[in-house]
């Protein structure tokens, strides 16, 4: 090694799910949402002035701001917007962990989660699911440097009830909870109204899957006035114009439109639990997921086999080879006809 590599900050990077550049494929790898963002982001960015790409966009991103204040009943100085929830969250990293105890979370969750404590040489724990893939709330409690969990969980799907979300912040007075709730719009009850209750809680959400825009990259949270005002204190240090102008115009007209985003989310129930119940006739079990995904496994086909077979045939799903789920594939839900196809090729590869 050479000398000034010595001082380097060296970090295993987290592994985003593939983006394959052919267009006849399936793609059920990544959560994105199936269906195009609201029709008001279309026309919007059929209109949009391009001369005013050369001017910086609002730093306080005020009208995205303001917009979400007035879905979600928040004011707007307990609202922070970043670009995707992963920025929000890397930004929470920084700015709440700092204590010499370990920040905790499940062992079977993102990846990114050590990937950040690495990269800001945070300690932390991976505290086991039980057998079911469950939380063990008890083991939340105790000497710690920060807690953070998504609900519903990724990549299993499985959603805690909200009382025992506010169980483990209750139990944790004295450092940061954070609530990672990418998925809380398909059947969840978010802890979005305990941030009123609890001082440390922040509560994180993103465009990305439900709101169908993951390509504009727009996350956002939750949180008292002194929680988000040391996450923006923390960000203007970093970097004052993290969201262009685009995205923030555009995730402004989507929160506009209400009835397009609640469809759109019935839309991918319906069909989840449609795809549940022929998974399960060709002898699949999986946790029963509240998310836009499935995580599944057959005891008659090996995880990796079955991702092989179905990238081979055009059908992109993700597959971890990790302890514990080896053997389990996460399928995004996508439009019916994407599922039926998926569905077919199965129960044709399962026959063999």
């Amino acid at each position: 090694m050479s000398s000034w590599e010595e001082n380097i900050r060296k970090v295993v990077p987290y592994v985003p799910g593939e983006q394959p550049k052919r267009k006849d494929v399936i793609k059920l790898n990544t959560n994105e949402c199936p269906y195009p963002p609201a029709p008001e982001v279309k026309e919007l960015a059929e209109k949009m002035q391009y001369e005013d790409f050369r001017l910086y966009p609002d730093p306080e991103a005020e009208s995205l701001v303001s917009a979400l204040s007035a879905y979600y009943h928040v004011p707007q100085d307990q609202i922070y917007v970043g670009v995707g929830s992963d920025d929000v969250l890397s930004m929470a990293f920084l700015t709440f962990f700092n204590s010499e105890l370990p920040v905790v979370f499940p062992d079977i969750t993102y990846s990114f989660y050590d990937v950040w404590a690495d990269l800001y040489h945070i300690p932390y724990r991976r505290l086991p699911l039980d057998e079911n893939f469950r939380m063990v709330k008890e083991d939340y409690s105790g000497n710690n440097g920060g807690v953070i969990f998504p609900n519903p969980n990724a990549p299993t799907g499985l959603l805690e009830d909200l009382d025992t979300v506010e169980e483990i912040i209750r139990n944790n007075p004295d450092v940061v909870v954070i609530v990672d709730e990418a998925y809380i719009d398909f059947g969840g009850k978010s802890a979005l109204p305990l941030i009123d209750k609890y001082e440390n809680l922040l509560v994180v959400q993103t465009f990305s899957k439900s709101r169908a825009m993951a390509g504009m990259r727009i996350g956002y949270a939750f949180g008292s006035r002194k929680l988000i005002g040391y996450l923006k204190d923390a960000k203007f240090s970093f970097n004052s114009y993290t969201m262009n102008r685009p995205s923030l115009e555009l995730g402004t007209a989507s929160v506009k439109n209400d009835a397009y985003f609640r469809e759109t989310c019935a839309r991918i129930i319906r069909t989840r639990e449609r795809v549940k119940g022929q998974l399960k006739e060709l002898g699949f079990t999986f946790p029963d997921s509240a998310s836009n995904f499935i995580f599944a496994r057959n005891e008659k086909v090996s995880g990796q086999e079955l991702f092989d077979a179905l990238k081979a045939h055009g059908i992109y799903v993700r597959h971890w080879n990790a302890p514990r789920i080896s053997d389990y594939l996460r399928i995004t839900i996508g439009t019916d006809e994407q599922m039926d196809a998926l569905v077919a090729f199965l129960k044709e590869y399962l026959k063999k």
